[in-house]
């Protein structure tokens, strides 16, 4: 797919975010003075992440009840292979339990990225920011 095609098709999905997309993203976008900055439906590659911290190198996928399925399992694995490959980590979240519990997902989602940026060696965000 072309790279203006595959920009089009994240504004598309930009547009059409699942419930629980839609509060994961109402919560890392408020939180962009912490120093983490995200962004939805970023284009890598082939792909489409549903979030993605530059600083962090880091992925954020919220999987619904098909990526329990065999032949979505293993999309998933080449997809996760081709971006560590990058050097992008990857963290999933269960739809499910965001709707179930946001506020601890959330919690660990920003728990992931702060890992994320000690081992990549990187400083942590200031607390005062």
């Amino acid at each position: 797919m072309r790279k203006g095609a595959k920009i089009s098709q994240a504004r598309r999905l930009r547009k059409a975010m699942t419930k629980p997309e839609v509060w994961l993203w109402g919560s890392l976008k408020s939180q962009h003075d912490s120093g983490l900055v995200f962004r939805r439906q970023h284009p890598v590659g082939p792909y489409i992440l549903d979030f993605y911290c530059v600083k962090a190198k880091l992925a954020i996928e919220v999987d619904g009840e098909h990526h329990t399925r065999d032949e979505q399992i293993i999309r998933d694995q080449v997809r996760d292979a081709y971006l560590a490959r990058l050097g992008v980590a990857v963290h999933r979240v269960i739809a499910r339990e965001l709707l179930m519990d946001p506020d601890e997902t959330i919690t660990g989602v920003f728990a992931v990225a702060l890992a994320r940026l000690a081992e990549l060696g990187l400083p942590l965000p200031s607390s005062d920011a």
